[in-house]
């Protein structure tokens, strides 16, 4: 009885693109409301349904970071009852 070879690439071998290299890799997204300076003891006192008055008005563009890094600005979006961001500006590092 003969033996069946098949043969298999590698795929280690196979042609990645840029972008498929880069389909893997973990990014943190941050989506910044606003900035508040408190005392501890005053965020020990928070409860649930507390109010934190931040540093942005309503309809004011938020940040957004990629790695802690500021990559664009955007709105805040709600989409099937749950929260979301639409990017409005790509902010371009030099």
């Amino acid at each position: 009885m003969a033996e069946e070879k098949t043969e298999e690439a590698p795929e280690s071998n196979r042609p990645t693109t840029e972008v498929e290299a880069l389909m893997d890799v973990e990014v943190e997204i941050t989506a910044v409301l606003g900035i508040s300076n408190m005392p501890i003891s005053q965020i020990l006192k928070l409860g649930r349904g507390a109010v934190v008055e931040l540093n942005r008005s309503v309809g004011e563009d938020i940040e957004v970071h990629a790695n802690n890094r500021l990559v664009a600005k955007g709105e805040v979006i709600v989409v099937d009852d749950r929260l979301g961001v639409t990017m409005t500006e790509i902010i371009k590092t030099s």
